[in-house]
């Protein structure tokens, strides 16, 4: 039974029962309250630095697909939230008793596999036993953590900008040096490097309405809170030996743009995934989005949407060429 170390934010963005009562038919909503079964949902989970809302453009494209092809296509609407890190947006920071252990170097060992293990309690609280679980970056590091916690827990993986190594050397050193700034200055200033612009940056990373909207997301968040997770991710344990026992469906999305977890480490990644025997192949599915970076799901909402709806059609035992998608 997973334990809840942690608070958990949680967003809704979809349900069957808020469908239903939105469509302000009293049988339908009765329909979903009395089915037996909740159908598995999905569980987007954020990057670092920001919290939830880098979902929600992408979300609501994906709601977008389930109503437009609900009568054509044999894909069940699913159920999709949003789950908030511990210390990010307005979830709180874990007490020194919570967070357990903590090596020499300040980071801490055993906090990503407590948020893992809270995540899951929150699913089971929400009342699923099971979820296609949807990480960008440091959230891809927390569902790698999830199937290896607790593989029953999982229909689904989808893997985006991220990467399955443990930082090590000077990664590892940086993040402890900026959760210490942030501590003793209490500022998020030594993580506002995301909103700078670079030469290989997509045009949308470029403009000023990203800038801005991620500028308001990084200074709203506690830089306590940012500083606790990257302790948590300096200390996250190495999934890289697990890739190969991978026993569910993966899909694999980032940007053609994304410097830290470009297109060419991600199909390396994919590789080690193949190479499980428990999964009859193909048993990942691999998009490149172009014109993005590493923030995929925000430079490209409709695109990013498009390809997790094609992982999902393919869960779901619909062939990818029989959906007719944005490209």
């Amino acid at each position: 039974m997973a334990q809840q170390y942690f608070d958990i934010g949680v967003t809704t963005y979809h349900t069957q029962t808020l469908a239903a009562r939105q469509s302000n038919t009293l049988s339908a909503v009765q329909e979903v309250q009395e089915a037996q079964q909740p159908q598995v949902p999905i569980i987007l989970i954020h990057a670092f630095p920001i919290d939830h809302r880098m979902w929600d453009k992408a979300a609501e494209r994906l709601i977008a697909h389930f109503d437009d092809d609900a009568n054509t296509l044999h894909i069940a609407a699913r159920d999709i939230y949003a789950f908030e890190m511990p210390g990010a947006g307005e979830t709180p920071i874990p007490t020194a008793e919570q967070t357990g252990e903590v090596a020499e170097d300040g980071a801490y060992t055993q906090a990503m596999d407590r948020m893992a293990e809270s995540f899951v309690a929150k699913l089971h609280e929400l009342g699923y036993s099971q979820a296609i679980w949807v990480g960008i970056s440091m959230g891809g590091y927390a569902v790698l953590a999830i199937h290896r916690l607790f593989p029953e827990a999982v229909q689904g993986l989808v893997l985006c900008d991220t990467k399955a190594s443990a930082d090590l050397g000077q990664a590892r050193a940086n993040r402890l040096r900026i959760a210490q700034i942030c501590e003793t200055e209490h500022t998020t200033d030594p993580v506002m490097h995301f909103v700078e612009v670079q030469p290989h940056d997509s045009e949308i990373k470029r403009s000023p309405e990203f800038i801005e909207q991620f500028t308001s997301w990084i200074r709203s968040q506690n830089p306590l809170g940012i500083a606790w997770r990257q302790r948590m991710a300096a200390g996250r344990t190495d999934e890289t030996p697990y890739l190969s026992r991978m026993d569910v469906p993966v899909g694999i999305i980032c940007g053609d743009r994304d410097p830290s977890s470009p297109p060419e480490a991600m199909a390396q990644l994919a590789d080690q995934i193949e190479q499980s025997t428990l999964v009859e192949p193909p048993s990942v599915v691999f998009t490149v989005i172009y014109h993005a970076g590493h923030f995929s799901c925000v430079e490209q909402p409709q695109v990013f949407a498009d390809a997790l709806y094609r992982f999902i059609a393919r869960v779901d035992g619909v062939h990818i060429e029989d959906i007719d998608i944005h490209e």
